[in-house]
């Protein structure tokens, strides 16, 4: 048990990584297009395409870590108020509530990239881009946040435990 924990924690360690990496070279075709067009010359028509996939991406890819590191954005003004046993009750509603949500999310991604690659369709912008693209990162990401989110549930983790002042939240 202790090697699937490893390797899920690297898992979602290398994709936030990837998604460090990602948004780098998103700074650079930035900085790349806006320095042609200063020049005179016309950047590449990909730059833009790619700079709002990279931004999906990043925030996807992402979205597992946050939720490990937990820092993600979440308020917590009512359940530190709150007495013991009602909050342990109210943090699993909301542990069970988030899990429910990346699933839901994890299997409306799914259906849509199923259809995507079914269909067989492109996304027209600056370049032609295939569909299935925009959704291939999401049942895999909500399922691994779902999974974060049932750490916190089996009581592996804490939301709530180690705040050391209650201003530390948004």
């Amino acid at each position: 048990m202790r090697a699937v924990a490893d390797t899920h924690y690297r898992l979602i360690a290398a994709l936030a990584v990837i998604a460090g990496a990602a948004i780098a070279v998103a700074f650079m075709l930035i900085i790349i297009d806006v320095g042609i067009r200063t020049v005179g010359l016309r950047p590449p028509a990909f730059t833009s395409a790619a700079v709002e996939y990279i931004l999906l991406y990043f925030t996807l890819l992402s979205a597992p870590w946050l939720v490990r590191q937990k820092s993600h954005v979440y308020i917590d003004a009512l359940t530190m108020r709150l007495p013991g046993r009602l909050k342990w009750g109210v943090e699993k509603l909301v542990y069970s509530i988030c899990i429910l949500t990346a699933l839901v999310f994890a299997f409306v991604g799914l259906d849509l990239f199923i259809d995507a690659v079914r269909d067989g369709r492109s996304e027209e912008r600056s370049i032609d881009v295939p569909l299935w693209i925009g959704y291939a990162a999401l049942a895999p990401v909500f399922f691994l946040v779902a999974i974060e989110f049932g750490r916190f549930l089996i009581g592996l983790d804490s939301l709530y435990r180690d705040r050391t002042q209650a201003g530390d939240s948004v």
